[in-house]
């Protein structure tokens, strides 16, 4: 088990997430080491570990490995053990195979196996345990992400003294979709341990407080949630010490309209946005060997008049389909033509074990080739596919070459690449194309907004953005460049961290 700092205290803020905030490395000598991973939650949270005696928990990325504890700069690392099966059940199975579809809206159909959600259940435990074990008397504890939706429950049971916040980094669905899981009650459960849940959007958070009201029956008030102090009791006898599976079946739940009498917590469930490091992106942009490989890039393309750029994750929610067949058929019928016009997209590998992100990969490569096949000259491609991972320097490089950034997903947490891109910007041009249903999309109301599933809208959006007035350009950059310089993710850790420490969990309801 984890062990307490040198003062046997234990550590005051502690982050539990599915990986550790470092990346194992080999150097190019052979030998093997640690550096800190890129993401920008760890560039918000390493800060403010630094300052407070914080511990990060999770899992070190590889299965079937235990490493003890150890310390990375200033940070003290928690090693969380996985091992094949848990990687395949709880992760790859129930995280990504069920929470994940089901949370975006079933684009692709959720898979419900009652050992994925074990093995869930199994692997949430050990977090918490982990997390007990290093957290110091009455510290801070914020858990992050769908994989560890069972976590503050359980850690709320061990450590009653802990305050714990809780942020979904990916959508809430809304309760008719999401009464669809049949662990539903157990998660709500695992949830409401929390003092603070954050979500991306407050559409998210609102399907929240709606799910609890509803299946559930807690009261909940504006942004509150008031949670009887005995449903958090686990039942002990059950195989899954208070997330037992038979508690999912029941449906009839009455629904209170008052606060309940006695002694009730309140629980917290609104939106705080996530976003980007700008500060790091805005002096890359500054560089003179990146502004002169964005050139390159550009010479390279063919030197168009206007370079279309996308940048995802090879996922089905993301649109990439959606945003190639608008692009053929501006192509088809003339709007666009080959030499004008280049289409950049970068697609980094995810999930290949999949088999739906396998059949997404091939789909991707086949409109890709008949594309390049149809449109193709000697001296201008079509369209440039990349299926790989890139530094963020020559991701900024992208950026900064790229006239019109197309951001399609049919449904984002965030999507922060659509902020990237505006930091990105030297100067006030550039044109965001972005899609209604990311979270981006209710900071960045100055882009050109889309229904992705529209492909005529999608495709009159486009077209808008090739020939856009510099002025209106320019007017939009400029608004965009402010919300996003002005709400960094140091910020949106701050804001979440500082209402956590505002709550007390615990108070007394007059009935």
């Amino acid at each position: 088990m984890p062990e307490s700092n040198e003062n046997g205290n234990g550590y005051d803020f502690v982050v539990v997430a599915n990986r550790l905030a470092v990346n194992h490395v080999t150097n190019e000598d052979g030998t093997t080491g640690w550096e800190r991973s890129p993401g920008g939650l760890v560039t918000a949270l390493a800060p403010l570990m630094e300052s407070s005696e914080g511990a990060w928990v999770g899992w070190h990325g590889a299965a079937d490995d235990v490493l003890e504890p150890f310390d990375h700069g200033d940070m003290h690392l928690v090693p969380v053990p996985l091992s094949s099966e848990d990687i395949e059940d709880y992760y790859e199975g129930f995280s990504n195979g069920t929470l994940w579809p089901l949370y975006h809206d079933v684009i692709a159909r959720p898979d419900f196996h009652r050992h994925w959600f074990e093995a869930y259940r199994r692997v949430n435990q050990r977090f918490a345990e982990h997390t007990a074990q290093v957290a110091a008397p009455k510290a801070t504890v914020w858990v992050q992400d769908y994989q560890l939706q069972l976590v503050p429950a359980m850690l709320r049971d061990l450590r009653p003294d802990l305050t714990i916040g809780f942020f979904n980094h990916i959508p809430f669905p809304p309760p008719g979709l999401f009464a669809q899981l049949p662990w539903r009650h157990s998660v709500l459960r695992g949830l409401l341990g929390a003092d603070l849940i954050g979500f991306q959007r407050a559409s998210d958070a609102s399907n929240f407080r709606r799910a609890v009201h509803n299946r559930m029956g807690y009261y909940v008030e504006d942004e509150m949630i008031h949670v009887p102090l005995q449903t958090n009791a686990p039942d002990h006898g059950s195989p899954l010490a208070g997330f037992n599976a038979d508690a999912d079946r029941g449906t009839a739940v009455r629904v209170n309209s008052a606060p309940p009498a006695g002694v009730a917590r309140l629980v917290e469930a609104k939106e705080f946005p996530i976003s980007i490091d700008t500060a790091t992106i805005t002096a890359l942009a500054k560089r003179e060997d990146i502004i002169a490989r964005s050139q390159e890039i550009r010479e390279e393309l063919g030197n168009p008049e206007t370079v279309l750029l996308g940048v995802d994750r090879l996922d089905y929610t993301k649109g990439i389909r959606h945003r190639m067949k608008a692009y053929e058929e501006l192509l088809q019928n003339g709007s666009l033509t080959v030499g004008q016009v280049c289409m950049v997209q970068v697609a980094s590998p995810s999930r290949e074990g999949v088999e739906s992100y396998r059949l997404l990969k091939e789909e991707i490569e086949q409109t890709v080739g008949r594309i390049s096949g149809e449109f193709d000259t000697l001296s201008h491609p079509a369209i440039r596919y990349l299926h790989h991972s890139y530094p963020i320097e020559e991701m900024v490089a992208l950026y900064m070459a790229a006239d019109v950034m197309l951001v399609t997903a049919l449904r984002d947490g965030m999507n922060l690449v659509a902020k990237e891109y505006v930091a990105a910007r030297r100067g006030d041009d550039g044109v965001l194309v972005l899609s209604e249903f990311t979270g981006a999309a209710d900071q960045l109301r100055q882009a050109l907004l889309i229904n992705p599933h529209d492909v005529d809208e999608l495709k009159a959006a486009i077209l808008r953005a090739t020939t856009m007035d510099s002025e209106d350009a320019s007017a939009r950059m400029e608004n965009l460049r402010r919300q996003v310089v002005h709400h960094d993710v140091r910020r949106w850790a701050t804001d979440f961290l500082d209402r956590l420490g505002e709550l007390t969990g615990v108070v007394s309801v007059k009935g």
